[in-house]
């Protein structure tokens, strides 16, 4: 991993002493002026930067400041920048944050709570550079149509690479619109049967009746309005893939037939005696649980015969960081260069839950890039309430959220090993099994 490097822009020298005790394991620089942190941004590249505004030789103004912002913007676009404003600056925070800064910080400085925003922009930074680096590799290591910073996301990517080397069955569970068919195309893409075809089917978007024909096809004569023969979908996927979208809602009559031919690799065509023998791999997807099956009426066995290996996506609200970086994607695709999102705006798409997930995003961003009146979106333009984005944190909340981030890197160092996560945290089994308890940690989505 790069090491973190944080350079300090304060021409107070007690400040600049108290703020870099505020920060650890991470290599600290100081300027005092804009000149100083050119040259440092230049010759170090650090990943975070806090700014003063006052700076010489215009202390009791902003005008330095705000000339450093911009251009320190403009030789790092990802370069994150916290600007440090007094109680009375506002105004002026909210428009370094509306002209790229990533956040603002009232003093006096509190050490634990600076901390806290440090240490947030310092993992956004990483994420971000870790999507970068999968972005840019090419297809045989990179993942077409996924944009994510999410930790769970990037260690499902690094799955999904594994999997498809494989000719094992793959069920992909996950919300609507969270994207599933995205990776059973991923997974297709990255497999030995990249150059085969990749058919999929909607099991809920075809009537019961007419489902059976449409995969396994059917002979002339085969019932009334049969004119012709038919290849159906699992024919069609012969040395290929056949993505079975979901499978929760396919009938019951069909889930039988659907086991046989996953057992014996063959199938019989409506109206025909005939045994067809294929080469197909299949994916499935749903987003109901069907591994409850005690409360399901899929069947059990077939469940087990689909998800060999089972992958589970996490709603766009539990991936840290994804929601604005989605939206910043797809308002990149669907709008004029000149449109930005407001910083109002930024902090409702964080803010909001997105139950249709990365689907209901990209359609409220499309909405708004053609209804929106001026070169910036607001969230009445996305339909979203607005958020305060003065309002910090209580010291509970960073509390928790600090423990909780620090349990899921012990159990991601400790490939969740319980006993060595729990030396890591240097605490006792019984209390960290607690604290999994406490903030409902799931083992297997740590």
């Amino acid at each position: 991993m790069t090491p973190r490097k944080l350079l300090i822009v304060e021409d107070d020298p007690g400040l600049q002493s108290q703020m870099r005790w505020c920060v650890e394991d991470c290599e600290v620089f100081i300027a005092a002026s804009a000149d100083d942190a050119l040259q440092i941004l230049q010759q170090e590249s650090p990943q975070l930067m806090t700014l003063d505004l006052g700076l010489p030789p215009d202390p009791g103004g902003t005008s330095q400041g705000f000339a450093l912002l911009k251009a320190s913007l403009q030789r790092n676009p990802q370069l994150k920048v916290i600007v440090i404003t007094g109680r009375e600056e506002r105004e002026n925070a909210l428009k370094a944050i509306d002209g790229g800064a990533y956040d603002f910080y009232q003093k006096p400085i509190d050490a634990q709570t600076l901390t806290f925003v440090l240490e947030r922009a310092f993992k956004l930074s990483e994420l971000e550079a870790e999507n970068a680096r999968l972005s840019q590799t090419d297809q045989e290591s990179g993942l077409t149509g996924l944009i994510t910073a999410d930790p769970q996301m990037l260690q499902l990517c690094r799955q999904v690479h594994r999997i498809a080397a494989s000719d094992v069955s793959v069920a992909i569970l996950g919300e609507t619109g969270s994207g599933k068919e995205v990776i059973a195309r991923n997974i297709h893409t990255l497999s030995n049967r990249a150059d085969g075809p990749f058919v999929a089917i909607n099991c809920a978007a075809i009537p019961e009746n007419l489902l059976e024909s449409e995969l396994f096809g059917y002979e002339k004569g085969a019932f009334t309005g049969a004119a012709a023969r038919k290849i159906g979908k699992v024919e069609a996927a012969d040395g290929g893939t056949l993505f079975l979208d979901e499978i929760g809602d396919m009938p019951a009559a069909l889930q039988s037939k659907i086991l046989r031919f996953l057992q014996e690799r063959s199938f019989e065509r409506l109206g025909s005696n005939e045994t067809i023998p294929v080469d197909v791999r299949v994916l499935s997807a749903t987003h109901q649980n069907l591994s409850d099956t005690q409360h399901s009426s899929f069947r059990e066995d077939l469940f087990f015969r689909l998800g060999e290996i089972v992958l589970t996506l996490p709603p766009l609200s539990d991936r840290l960081g994804d929601s604005l970086l989605l939206a910043k994607y797809f308002l990149k695709r669907h709008a004029d260069p000149a449109l930005k999102l407001s910083p109002a705006a930024r902090a409702a798409i964080e803010n909001y839950h997105w139950p249709g997930n990365v689907r209901e995003l990209e359609n409220r961003i499309k909405r708004a890039c053609i209804l929106c009146e001026n070169n910036q979106i607001e969230p009445s333009d996305l339909e979203l309430q607005s958020s305060d984005q003065s309002e910090l944190p209580t010291l509970k909340a960073v509390r928790t959220t600090a423990e909780k981030q620090v349990i899921h890197r012990a159990l991601e160092r400790a490939e969740q090993n319980i006993s060595e996560a729990a030396r890591l945290l240097d605490v006792s089994r019984p209390t960290l099994y607690n604290l999994l308890e406490k903030y409902g940690i799931d083992m297997e989505k740590s």
